[in-house]
């Protein structure tokens, strides 16, 4: 499993770790049952903080994206990809209703924020 943190993000890096377990889950990379790389272990191939790894865990976990049992590690959760990707849908539906809220109190016309959002997802990262 592969890992990699950006300096250059906004993002926090048990973000970053959290994000790219959840892609890694969601495009079939990670299976159901799958083992994750221990806290220890992954904080040491990052070069980052045990700390940061667990936090990212301790979400990875509470989203139900992973279980982790004492004595033996964790795993890729038995949860279905219908419910992952119904939880990501909404996450998504917010941002969008804010997105929305904003452009039209600015008077920024349906077509332009259409135009935006396509740009934006369909911009190579």
């Amino acid at each position: 499993m592969e890992i990699i943190i950006s300096s250059n993000s906004s993002k926090p890096i048990y973000e970053q770790i959290t994000s790219q377990i959840k892609a890694m889950i969601m495009n079939g990379e990670l299976q159901t049952g799958d083992p994750i790389p221990s806290m220890r272990s992954l904080a040491k191939s990052i070069h980052v903080s045990v700390i940061t790894v667990q936090k990212a865990y301790e979400d990875l976990q509470r989203d139900g994206y992973i279980e982790t049992t004492v004595g033996r590690g964790s795993f890729v959760a038995a949860q279905s990809k219908d419910f992952m990707r119904e939880e990501l849908q909404r996450k998504v539906e917010q941002y969008l209703e804010l997105a929305a809220e904003t452009a039209r109190s600015g008077g920024i016309p349906l077509a332009k924020l259409t135009e935006l959002l396509t740009i934006f997802y369909t911009e190579e990262e």
